[in-house]
């Protein structure tokens, strides 16, 4: 038969019981200490009593002249007694210098001889003994008496052993009550103190512990997500490495212990971290990373503290606008093979009817308008991703009824941006500041209306010079990249300049105003800059500089070629 398992013990019983054994032993210790001390304080006083009371009798005058009588017992006697009852101690023996006793608590010992040590009482030395006599073992002090200078007697003075050991008898029964006051003091106190302990500890025993904090060690540092938690003053109690990371907290940086404020946040993410009701799934920036923030409060009769947990929502963030990149450029297709197939049914009814030079002069017409900024962009845009996102975006706007122009200086060579500049970072950079102009340049009419802004005449006069229209830049020298995006629209007045990187501004309501904040991010992760001014058509203006260091050598051979051709 199997027995059941038994779970250890807690670490507050283990505590417990550890601490009780101690407190018992201490106080046994400290009783067995007192008892000696108090038993060798007790001969000690026994000892001196009985030594000024030996003393006092051989210096009395009255002993003296009562030794010099034919019978000093009879004068000796009842002095002897009255001391011994006065003093409190066992006997007062005087004996003359043959051991003969002059006086004797039992008077039936008179005349009779001293049991005890006296040879150096003789020599005229006080001395203290113990030693078993006709009324047990005693402590006793035998000193001379002397007459004009010559040892005549001797006394003895003492108290008996059983006496002393009744004091202290007395005494110890006082010290086993304080002992047993202690005992029950320290056993409550500690049962207390275990008490609350186990209601921290919540019953779990000390290899629980160890293993939990082992748990928790492992989880903190395999946790992808970040963890924070902050105490009752918003200081930081905990932060994972995966906190650290999207938080932008260098390694060495000691970040336990430190405000909140102190760590150099966003201001609206340190208001998250710091604010007292729930927060959930909230987008901030830091200098590099899009995260998502939930804080929630701990509390337990009090608030004790927050705890934070942090998502990377960048690379998220990043698939979702190359998502609405790719639906943009579906919804392209889709309306451009509706329009190819009007004018497919328009050339086949063209031939139809026997006209196929117009047929012909149909199609090359639409076929030379198409080719035109493919040509363009091509020629002069070498770098793959950044073709295909400006033909993407080209026909992104033209569905909008806006015109995308590739400016004239525009030119990137095949290999001239070096590995260490990010893909992703050039699509989400160029791709937001595209869309935003779209859409700038193609609400701009209405919102110039409604804001009372003049309208540029070139985008008032009919024709492609009315045209809404987007300027891009693209150009790449052996220092930078610089990107340049410019409008048709109302453009961005002085007062939000300093607004318009800031996550969550918008024109478009709310649930918007990503695009630029994730500009900028994706430039200082580069070490670029973005500046924005009035752009030569009346719109806004956006400047990215992107420093790409040295090229590499076939970058170079390539540029050289490139000029060669040309």
């Amino acid at each position: 038969m199997r027995l059941p398992r038994t779970r250890p013990r807690s670490l507050a019983g283990q505590l417990f019981a550890m601490q009780v054994v101690l407190i018992a032993a201490v106080v046994a210790g400290c009783a067995v200490f007192a008892y000696v001390s108090g038993s060798a304080q007790a001969e000690e006083t026994a000892a001196r009593q009985v030594r000024v009371a030996a003393l006092a009798v051989a210096d009395s005058p009255s002993v003296r002249e009562a030794i010099r009588t034919p019978d000093p017992s009879a004068v000796l006697q009842p002095y002897a007694e009255r001391v011994r009852e006065d003093t409190g101690i066992a006997f007062v023996t005087i004996m003359d210098t043959e051991r003969v006793r002059w006086t004797h608590p039992d008077t039936s010992q008179i005349g009779d001889t001293f049991l005890g040590n006296t040879a150096k009482a003789l020599r005229g030395q006080t001395f203290t003994e113990t030693y078993t006599g006709t009324l047990g073992p005693s402590i006793r002090v035998v000193t001379p008496i002397r007459d004009n200078g010559r040892i005549v007697g001797l006394v003895s003075a003492g108290i008996t052993v059983d006496r002393v050991s009744s004091q202290v008898r007395e005494q110890l029964g006082a010290l086993a009550l304080a002992a047993g006051g202690a005992l029950a003091l320290g056993g409550i106190g500690t049962y207390v103190i275990n008490a609350r302990l186990r209601r921290h500890t919540h019953g779990m025993n000390a290899a629980e512990l160890s293993r939990l904090h082992d748990y928790h060690q492992a989880t903190l540092h395999a946790v992808r997500e970040g963890l924070l938690m902050l105490d009752g003053r918003r200081r930081i109690a905990l932060i994972n490495d995966a906190g650290r990371e999207l938080l932008g907290l260098a390694p060495d940086t000691e970040a336990v212990g430190r405000t909140v404020d102190e760590l150099a946040l966003p201001a609206p993410l340190t208001g998250a971290l710091l604010a007292s009701e729930p927060r959930v799934d909230e987008l901030h920036l830091t200098a590099d990373r899009v995260i998502v923030v939930n804080t929630r409060p701990v509390v337990g009769g009090e608030r004790r503290g927050t705890v934070v947990t942090l998502r990377d929502h960048t690379e998220l963030q990043a698939l979702t606008g190359e998502l609405d990149s790719e639906r943009g450029f579906t919804q392209a297709l889709r309306s451009q093979a509706h329009e190819a197939a009007n004018r497919l049914h328009t050339v086949v009814s063209l031939i139809e009817l026997g006209r196929v030079e117009e047929a012909v002069d149909f199609a090359t017409a639409e076929l030379e308008l198409a080719q035109v900024l493919t040509d363009r962009v091509v020629g002069a845009v070498e770098e793959p991703v950044l073709a295909a996102l400006l033909l993407g975006k080209a026909a992104q706007a033209n569905e909008r009824g806006v015109e995308l122009v590739l400016a004239e200086d525009s030119l990137i060579d095949d290999g001239a941006l070096p590995p260490s500049l990010a893909q992703r970072d050039l699509v989400t950079i160029l791709g937001n500041l595209i869309d935003n102009a779209v859409d700038a340049a193609s609400e701009a009419p209405e919102g110039a209306e409604e804001s009372g802004a003049a309208v540029p005449a070139s985008r008032t006069a009919g024709g492609p010079a009315g045209r809404a229209r987007v300027t891009v830049t693209a150009l790449a020298d052996e220092r930078e990249l610089l990107l340049r995006v410019a409008d048709t629209g109302a453009g961005i007045g002085p007062e939000a300049a300093d607004e318009v990187f800031r996550r969550g501004w918008s024109t478009h309501g709310a649930g918007r105003g990503l695009g630029l904040a994730l500009v900028r991010q994706a430039a200082h992760r580069n070490g670029g800059t973005v500046e924005l001014d009035a752009g030569p058509d009346g719109g806004a203006r956006f400047t990215v500089r992107l420093p790409l260091g040295d090229r590499t050598a076939g970058s170079a051979a390539g540029a050289r070629a490139k000029e060669v051709t040309a």
